[in-house]
């Protein structure tokens, strides 16, 4: 299945950064008539791959995006200030569930 959407994160690691890939997947109505909408994120350690869920397509898409900013916002390389996307300190572009405002960044806590 191709992605609907992508980014590349980075992380800070000596000379050479790392990339983090991003992948958004489209939403998929489920055999109990949910719907899941699978991402990926492509950690140095190892790829994870996991999905949001939701009563339609868009609380699904919106559901994955939040758990990817959660996700984002509350790993090891961001807590050490290297993980970035456009620059470092701007954020990721991704939403968070609102108990995790708080973690939110740059472009990230003024716009979203």
């Amino acid at each position: 299945m191709t992605p609907i959407a992508t980014r590349a994160l980075k992380i800070r690691n000596g000379a050479a950064d790392i990339v983090v890939p991003v992948s958004i997947f489209a939403p998929q109505q489920s055999e109990y008539g949910d719907w899941l909408c699978r991402y990926e994120i492509g950690w140095p350690e190892g790829h994870r791959i996991m999905h949001g869920a939701g009563v339609d397509a868009m609380q699904a898409l919106v559901s994955a995006m939040q758990m990817i900013g959660a996700e984002l916002y509350s790993s090891a390389y961001h807590k050490s200030g290297r993980l970035y996307w456009d620059e470092p300190g701007r954020g990721y572009g991704f939403p968070v569930p609102g108990n995790i405002r708080e973690l939110l960044q740059g472009d990230d806590a003024t716009y979203l």
